[in-house]
């Protein structure tokens, strides 16, 4: 039996006078990977961040690995979720060698400490890196790195404490075309490992969707515009509703491209 890995009841969120999100029901399950997609705006990264345990709703209820949020403590939670996102990258050390930054997603903090790591630790931190192209980079300083060589640490330190749930925010941002198809290419071969843990993806456009992501969930201004199998989500009048114009979509080769619709 596939179990229950994050489930959202009614989930409400307001800041400072404004809905962020408004009545997301939501299940994922073991082995699925979703997208998460929509204008700027729509609420996809504070529904991650929700999912992360890094944000509470202002209503509703949510479960993430069997834990209820506000009933247990989001800081044993935490390394069984792993979370790459740029507001991460913005709080690492400026000093902060890689392989240390790397090390530090087994307790899902920041900044090496005192805290002990093993070889068999250190093994596993390289050994990511190299499958996603950037063992070389293990004694750079993090603030040193280009945008792409930053998404594909990040992406490392997640997967450190061997996740149960995997939450991506917007990983091509800021790329170049052959920096995002690498990198897509990377993430493709991790949706289709049966050992990778649940997948959760954020992005605007349907190019950056890798191959083997099973769901999707289309948002517009904090409301769920569709959900479910992706086949059945992106579709052209799903994606025109959700980005406010008419669209057309395509899907070539396991992926998908989408374009404004000739007048």
């Amino acid at each position: 039996m596939v179990g229950e890995v994050l489930r959202l009841d009614g989930v409400g969120v307001r800041r400072d006078g404004a809905t962020l999100l408004r009545n997301v029901h939501w299940t994922v399950n073991e082995n699925e990977r979703w997208v998460i997609m929509g204008p700027n705006g729509a609420g996809k990264t504070t529904l991650l961040q929700v999912a992360a345990t890094m944000l509470h709703p202002s209503e509703g209820a949510v479960e993430v690995l069997d834990e209820r949020l506000g009933q247990t403590d989001v800081f044993d939670l935490r390394p069984r979720i792993g979370f790459a996102s740029a507001a991460v990258a913005e709080k690492v050390p400026a000093s902060e060698k890689v392989i240390d930054l790397v090390l530090t997603g087994s307790y899902a903090i920041l900044g090496r400490w005192k805290e002990e790591y093993d070889s068999s630790d250190v093994t596993r931190a390289v050994e990511l890196l190299d499958a996603l192209g950037c063992a070389h980079l293990i004694r750079r300083r993090f603030s040193t790195l280009s945008e792409g060589e930053r998404k594909r640490v990040q992406i490392a330190r997640a997967l450190m404490p061997d996740p149960e749930l995997l939450l991506l925010d917007e990983p091509a941002a800021g790329l170049d075309l052959g920096g995002r198809e690498d990198l897509v290419a990377r993430l493709g071969r991790l949706a289709d490992d049966p050992g990778a843990p649940t997948m959760i993806l954020v992005t605007h456009h349907p190019e950056e969707v890798p191959e083997g992501f099973t769901h999707a969930m289309l948002l517009r201004r904090g409301s769920v515009i569709a959900t479910g199998k992706v086949d059945e989500v992106f579709t052209e009048e799903h994606l025109s509703k959700s980005f406010g114009l008419p669209l057309t979509i395509d899907r070539q080769d396991g992926r998908w491209y989408a374009r404004a619709s000739r007048a």
